[in-house]
């Protein structure tokens, strides 16, 4: 069966583009391939999207290097990458979902002084920056993921900004002290407070987003402070061990996010369950199992009541249920 019947020439228009780095649709139409085929080349899974404007050929790995130079060729080289785009070129997707279908705008901001950035794809204007707040990555500027842990922590909403703060610190090496000594320079400025109270709850060993957005409302429920990847060795002469997304060792109880990446296959879900089994059955432990659906952006209250629920009923004796 075709599948692209009104373009039989597909493959041969693909070759004359860049196969190794990013380019532009005006690279493209360049090249005769004009804005129409190239949106074909796209629909057909042969060309990727990396930001607005800018294309890569679909074997080409997402990469750092490859978002660096996909970013250096829309904005000016003077320009600083910040917010969610610069965690984005430090490999850290902060986005929200819909990002994969549109790509977002790249923000950048110029330094005091200079002219605002007015290109389509980006999203401009000026910020007052330290030498230190800014870095070089595969030769675009770009803010640190200090500073960043520090912009998205006073910036976002609650979950969002800390999800994005402990993720900056997993990638760039970051702890708690690290954010609460640069949090006072910030002293007076919008969102402060909130930078305040989430810099010492940063944790740069939750693997997800959502695992961290679990943490901080069963923090902001008062409920029993959990760990993040909280390891449990198994009794035995193989020592067996498993990590826990979040755990809280002294009660036995612990909340797991199945995300849709990591816990959908029939390996995957049997795996699962081969390691919560012997949690439950040997070790008494009370797990209670989050999906999204348990975790949604706006209703952090659901979140805090189905692990309370789970707690009341392992404190009790009784199953633990979603």
């Amino acid at each position: 069966m075709d599948l692209l019947p009104d373009l039989p020439d597909l493959p041969d228009r693909r070759a004359e583009l860049p196969l190794d780095m990013p380019f532009t649709t005006a690279r493209a139409a360049e090249l005769g391939v004009r804005p129409r085929v190239l949106g074909q080349l796209v629909r057909a899974g042969l060309v990727r999207r990396v930001v607005e404007g800018v294309y890569v050929d679909a074997v080409v790995p997402d990469t750092t290097e490859v978002r660096a130079r996909a970013v250096g060729l829309v904005i000016p080289r003077t320009a600083v990458v910040c917010d969610e785009s610069a965690a984005w070129l430090h490999g850290v997707d902060v986005e929200p979902p819909q990002s994969h279908v549109v790509a977002p705008p790249v923000s950048v901001f110029q330094e005091p002084g200079r002219t605002r950035v007015r290109k389509s794809g980006c999203v401009g204007g000026e910020r007052t920056l330290l030498p230190s707040d800014v870095m070089e990555v595969d030769g675009v500027r770009v803010l640190t993921p200090l500073r960043l842990a520090c912009d998205l922590g006073r910036l976002r909403p609650r979950d969002q900004a800390l999800g994005a703060m402990d993720a900056l610190a997993r990638a760039g090496g970051l702890d708690a002290a690290d954010v609460v000594r640069e949090t006072e320079r910030f002293s007076g400025m919008r969102g402060v407070v909130q930078l305040r109270d989430l810099g010492p709850r940063v944790d740069a060993r939750a693997e997800s987003l959502p695992e961290s957005w679990t943490r901080l409302r069963c923090q902001d429920g008062e409920l029993p402070e959990l760990t993040p990847q909280l390891e449990v060795r198994r009794a035995g002469a193989w020592g067996e061990s498993a990590f826990l997304d979040l755990g809280n060792e002294e009660l036995r109880f612990a909340v797991e996010y199945d995300g849709a990446d990591w816990h959908t296959t029939d390996e995957q879900r049997a795996r699962d369950g081969r390691r919560r089994g012997w949690l439950t059955r040997e070790g008494g432990w009370g797990i209670v199992v989050l999906t999204r659906t348990h975790v949604p952006t706006l209703d952090r209250q659901l979140t805090i009541d189905v692990v309370r629920r789970g707690l009341d009923r392992h404190l009790a004796g009784r199953p633990v249920d979603p």
